[in-house]
């Protein structure tokens, strides 16, 4: 089952259970979904699926902070719940050291010998960890394997 099969199974599993907020949050990253397939005029796969669930949940995780700044936790909760129901369908993240390893073995793989080789690096490595790492975390891991000694 595709991963779009599976958020709509989900949707009508949450409108049977009379899941409210749940149901909000997956119909708006269905809608997401939909407005991305209309203006590229493609039907997305799971990759690309992937990659709007990705951007809802770092959109998400911006307002939870301006929320938090602003002293409105009754919005920023409801951020951190929908962020929970869209984690669901980002496949298992790597941890701390994995994600030190990718960054090793790619500095290794693309000779990169200083910050003006991040570029190299981050493409190698934004293939291989979309969706499964803190993207803004591997790019500072980079810097500083690329940083001067």
């Amino acid at each position: 089952m595709s991963l779009k099969a599976r958020i709509s199974e989900d949707m009508k599993t949450a409108m049977r259970a009379r899941e409210t907020e749940r149901l909000g949050t997956i119909r708006l990253l269905l809608a997401a979904i939909k407005q991305r397939e209309v203006d590229e005029r493609v039907e997305l796969d799971d990759s690309a699926v992937l990659a709007v669930v990705e951007k809802l949940i770092k959109q998400r995780k911006d307002s939870i902070a301006q929320f938090q700044q602003a002293g409105r936790n009754d919005l920023a909760d409801k951020e951190l719940a929908e962020v929970e129901v869209l984690k669901v369908y980002m496949p298992a993240a790597l941890s701390d050291d994995e994600v030190a390893a990718e960054v090793q073995q790619a500095v290794a793989a693309t000779g990169a010998a200083g910050p003006q080789d991040m570029g190299k690096v981050m493409g190698v490595l934004k293939g291989k960890l979309a969706g499964r790492a803190d993207m803004t975390a591997v790019s500072a891991l980079v810097k500083a394997a690329l940083a001067p000694k």
